[in-house]
């Protein structure tokens, strides 16, 4: 089963979220509406009662209390322990502490003292007769602010004045019924509900659609890319995060387009390549056989050095292989490298002598390094290879080493034409073949710098080259002594 498309993903999370949003405002608004005015209530009360504590010493008490219970509609009582009142302030209308009778007041100063000396009591019409009410008839009158459904709030809480007097702090606050308020916000909401389901699905449909549609395009033409045809072109369409991937997209196509071409390249020349010393080795074998007059040491060293010319060929696609692949490692051992290149450099002269090309090694002194000989001597010997391909009409390469503090830079400069500095950067990759006209002394793929580059890389050595047109190139690398 296919997954779910990005487009309805972001669709049904914009959904989610505007449900989600409805749904906390159903539960603020409607169902917990009551809880929350009785909390905001009780906050004030409490506030009220905190103030009037600090001050209670205070020479404007009376004006703070008067105040108090304007700003926050409650009716106030400062009394003391025998019910003697000292401060009030009436702001709510018949206060229902005004209409308690003494014998209830000293009932919840008991109360008030068992519980901590705070209490927080809630009346509403039957339990404020209930406790009023003495024998068969109540005592004082019930208050107006019972009527309906009402029911109020006292706070309690006793104190001690300066004088060392325990004084009992009463205040009063109505608490409405919001079942009218409820219902309205009910109404309310079912317009608004219906309003935001239809904005957030319309709109939900448009931004999953505008974040959706070019993510679709760089999808298709991903496809395009993976069948092969590297010059489609993604389009980001606005996006950061989309555009700088349609930017790397297009720059992944071009350079797989650059590899691609590359590596036909390569299959072109290994096909060439291969095919002339085996027709050499398959030609002279077939003399030999036929004509037992040419079985002769010179026939026999032609097959030879075909076959050393094929087996390099075949290493060196071997090697990059391995490098491609990661298996590519080195075993570090101490070795003369002087001597090393000198062996090489002498194999070398051996092979093109004929050909009128020589190799010249200048040094001061033998060094001794630590690294992979094999691996070492296979750079010199790429290096060698690339310089006798390229050289000039005097046919000689020069290797230079030099000392120099802790490390030994090797140099190997031919008198060739030179590489222009566009290709510079791109000498060192796989393939890259910066002249297609170079002579073929011995054998050459476009790899062999490539497998320098990576030699030189595992030894943590630094390698380059330095080049001017028509003038030579000097091949380069530096390792630690």
């Amino acid at each position: 089963m296919k997954s779910i498309s990005l487009k309805w993903k972001i669709f049904s999370f914009l959904i989610g979220f505007c449900a989600l949003l409805l749904l906390i405002l159903w539960l603020f608004q409607v169902m917990f509406l009551n809880d929350f005015y009785e909390s905001i209530k009780i906050s004030e009360i409490k506030n009220s009662a905190s103030t009037i504590v600090k001050n209670i010493n205070s020479e404007n008490l009376g004006e703070l209390v008067d105040q108090i219970a304007r700003n926050n509609a409650v009716c106030i009582e400062i009394i003391l322990e025998n019910g003697r009142e000292v401060y009030t302030s009436d702001r709510i209308g018949d206060c229902v502490i005004y209409r308690m009778s003494i014998r209830e007041k000293m009932k919840l100063l008991i109360n008030t003292q068992k519980n901590g000396g705070e209490l927080l009591q809630y009346y509403n019409r039957n339990n404020f007769r209930e406790n009023n009410i003495l024998g068969d008839r109540m005592i004082g009158r019930e208050p107006r602010s019972f009527r309906g459904v009402q029911q109020s709030i006292i706070y309690s809480k006793i104190m001690t004045d300066i004088d060392g007097k325990t004084v009992v702090l009463l205040i009063n606050s109505v608490i409405s019924p919001v079942d009218a308020t409820v219902k309205t916000l009910r109404t309310q909401l079912y317009y608004i509900t219906g309003f935001m389901l239809l904005f957030s699905v319309f709109l939900a449909l448009i931004i999953s659609k505008k974040v959706a549609t070019p993510i679709e395009k760089i999808n298709e033409s991903a496809k395009v890319l993976a069948m092969g045809n590297y010059n489609i072109f993604f389009s980001g369409n606005g996006y950061k995060e989309i555009n700088e991937l349609s930017d790397t997209l297009n720059n992944a196509a071009k350079e797989l387009s650059k590899v691609d071409h590359l590596r036909k390249e390569l299959i072109a020349n290994i096909s060439h390549d291969l095919r002339t010393p085996l027709t050499l080795i398959s030609g002279y074998a077939e003399v030999m056989c036929d004509l037992p007059n040419e079985m002769t040491k010179e026939n026999a060293q032609i097959i030879v050095d075909e076959t050393k010319r094929l087996t390099s060929l075949v290493n060196d696609v071997l090697d990059i292989s391995k490098i491609e692949s990661g298996n590519y490692e080195i075993e570090k051992s101490q070795f003369n490298m002087t001597q090393s290149i000198n062996k090489t450099i002498n194999r070398l002269n051996e092979l093109i002598k004929k050909d009128g090309y020589i190799i010249e090694y200048i040094y001061d002194k033998e060094v001794i390094i630590r690294a992979d000989e094999i691996k070492i001597s296979q750079a010199i010997y790429n290096l060698l290879i690339n310089a006798i391909n390229y050289t000039g009409k005097d046919k000689t390469i020069i290797v230079k080493q030099t000392v120099m503090n802790e490390d030994v830079k090797i140099e190997v400069i031919d008198s060739g034409e030179g590489i222009e500095a566009e290709h510079l950067p791109y000498i060192w990759d796989r393939y890259y073949k910066a002249n297609q006209t170079h002579r073929r002394a011995i054998t050459g793929t476009g790899l062999g710098l490539s497998i320098v580059k990576s030699v030189i890389e595992l030894h943590e050595g630094e390698y380059g080259v330095t080049s001017t047109h028509g003038q030579g190139s000097i091949f380069w690398f530096v390792l630690k002594l």
